[in-house]
């Protein structure tokens, strides 16, 4: 019977990691760039928002041109254009800057690349949450938890973007492993000196500093990643100071504990000094000005929420409404089947003396990034829980609860009913389920990308044989990375025919510049400021494209259906005029415009 128990985890850590990497790497390229992943692309590629084409016409067949590696730019200069027109450290934009540079040339496949190291920081942090399982608990729970988190589709979600979620959560991971090991030394004593004679040997707690300096270097790595690194930080340090008084009539040597504590947290804090007024200055730029404030218990349920996609992720989004009661019901039903056996065996691991304090460790860890969670929502009035992919800060350690009580609730079931069938069932229904939600994930069918660029792309392709122009109204840039997302979903539609084939754009004359009329699609970014009446002076000033009917889209991010004028004008050559009935609101509004040349046309001999 223990060789058939076993046999749940024949395919072991090895095989746990390559179906980990099979789902983050599959269909790697079939999601659209979106808002954030293309301000990612600017940054890794070595570039800055003053390379982009701004208040000037440009083909849009070219706007790939834009996402070309720049080689010979240093992390530091990286660095300068983060902290001047981003909101974020700049470690992962020089480490995704050097995988560029070892991938490039990027060619058609350049998307895939810019994930590819994002998917791979995700297969890492699977092979990290088994250490901290097999650390705390056992071999068998760290694979069960590997595996859980190689068929989480919150995981594999953030795995296939774009973005730095993955390092951080990676680096989270590894602190709490170093977190686990602190614990365990605190309280595992060793044997010291000669005992006496029939007397027991004295005993010390052991303090392995080579340990908390890792631990540190980790936290130090992992500010300058992310800024939400920070409050894992603080989870820790304080879960520690609830192991220290938790533990206190059982720890010797409190002393060079207390003194390890101080040591490494003020290296971690001293080590982020040079960033420091970067980092005061991003928390008042106006980019961090989108969350909302809460209402009432908004942040409870939509934790609650972010906690079911964590397990399972069913596609709900953009269904029917008969399809998505249906998925939504299925996934609550779940969620408290999964939340009654999670209870079940986090109740005998505390009451456990073997693991009550490894349990105490990754719930207070929890808790604790959780209350900043809901300080930051209710008095700083960010509300950072509606936002799913930010609860990556605590990830890894739900998911190592979740492996230790299913374990935990499996080996008492094969105690009590002596069948593996049985004790085995609900790690198998759960991975089960999981990895259904992966494919649902890979193949776009759960945790869709905001703003949705493909489906804004097939609204503004209602004619493709129309020429099409693409503006923009823009107060900052992320308005830009958010036109530039529609541009390349769009460019990306636009360039095949109905038969799939390539279709041929000729410009007249690539070199006249961008201001120069042209024949094919086109984009523009244009500024608001001071204010919307700017757009409209410029678009009237811009040069008319050469075709005698034009589709014009103008988005327009904090614009309502009322400020957009019922007509248009193109350098007085070309007349515009609103279209009612295609009027879109996707997170911002875009609207059409149906456009005629009204120029007369020229006279000529025929030779």
């Amino acid at each position: 019977m223990k060789n058939r128990r076993l046999s749940l985890h024949d395919l072991g850590l090895p095989g746990v990691i390559i179906l980990g990497a099979i789902l983050r790497f599959w269909h790697l390229d079939l999601k659209p760039l979106w808002m954030d992943e293309v301000i990612t692309a600017i940054f890794s590629l070595g570039k800055n928002y003053n390379d982009l084409p701004l208040d000037v016409v440009f083909p849009l067949e070219r706007v790939q041109e834009l996402f070309t590696f720049q080689p010979g730019i240093s992390c530091s200069q990286i660095a300068k254009n983060v902290a001047t027109q981003s909101t974020h450290p700049p470690l992962f934009f020089c480490s995704m800057y050097s995988w560029l540079g070892w991938m490039a040339p990027l060619g058609s496949q350049w998307v895939e690349k810019l994930r590819s190291l994002p998917a791979l920081f995700g297969v890492g942090a699977i092979a990290a949450i088994f250490g901290v399982n097999y650390i705390a608990f056992s071999r068998e729970s760290g694979i069960i938890a590997a595996a859980i988190m190689a068929v989480s589709p919150f995981a594999v979600y953030l795995s296939q973007e774009a973005r730095h979620y993955t390092m951080p959560m990676l680096l989270i991971t590894l602190a709490l492993l170093g977190l686990m090991q602190i614990q365990k030394d605190i309280f595992e004593r060793e044997s010291f000196g000669l005992a006496s004679l029939g007397k027991a040997a004295p005993t010390r707690t052991r303090i392995r500093f080579w340990i908390w300096l890792l631990w540190a270097i980790i936290n130090s790595i992992g500010l300058y990643v992310h800024y939400f690194f920070a409050l894992a930080f603080i989870a820790e340090i304080a879960t520690i100071v609830v192991l220290m008084y938790w533990g206190k009539t059982q720890i010797f040597n409190k002393r060079q504990i207390w003194l390890a504590l101080i040591v490494s947290t003020s290296g971690v804090v001293i080590s982020f000094i040079p960033w420091l007024v970067v980092t005061l200055s991003h928390i008042q730029r106006s980019e961090t000005s989108w969350l909302p404030a809460p209402t009432h218990i908004t942040p409870l349920y939509q934790t609650l929420i972010s906690w079911i996609l964590m397990v399972i992720a069913l596609p709900v989004e953009n269904q029917l409404l008969p399809i998505a009661v249906i998925y939504g019901f299925l996934m609550v039903i779940f969620a408290i089947w999964v939340g009654r056996e999670i209870f079940k065996g986090l109740k005998l691991l505390w009451l456990q003396r073997t693991t009550y304090l490894a349990i105490l460790t990754l719930l207070s860890f929890t808790i604790f990034v959780l209350l900043q969670f809901f300080f930051i929502a209710y008095f700083l009035g960010k509300d950072i829980t509606i936002v799913p992919r930010y609860h990556f800060v605590y990830y890894p350690s739900v998911c190592a609860i979740i492996a230790a009580s299913l374990n935990k609730s499996t080996e008492i079931a094969n105690t009590k009913f002596r069948r593996l069938d049985l004790s085995q069932k609900s790690i198998f229904i759960f991975l089960l389920f999981g990895l259904i939600s992966c494919v649902f994930v890979v193949s776009n069918l759960a945790f869709q990308k905001p703003f949705h660029p493909e489906q804004v792309a097939q609204n503004m392709n209602l004619e493709p044989a129309v020429p099409l122009m693409l503006v923009v109204g823009y107060s900052h840039y992320q308005d830009v990375a958010l036109g530039l997302s529609f541009a390349i979903a769009l460019e990306q539609l636009r360039s095949q025919n109905p038969s799939g084939e390539l279709k041929i754009n000729n410009l007249a004359d690539k070199s006249k510049g961008f201001n120069a009329a042209i024949n094919s699609d086109s984009f523009a970014f244009l500024q608001k400021s001071p204010d919307l009446s700017n757009v409209w002076k410029k678009l009237s000033q811009m040069a008319a494209p050469a075709t005698s009917k034009l589709n014009l889209w103008v988005v327009g991010s904090g614009m309502r259906k009322r400020d957009y004028p019922q007509h248009l004008e193109l350098s007085g050559q070309t007349s515009c005029t609103i279209d009612p009935e295609h009027y879109y609101r996707i997170g911002v509004p875009y609207q059409l415009y149906r456009c005629e040349n009204i120029s007369k046309p020229k006279s000529f001999s025929p030779k």
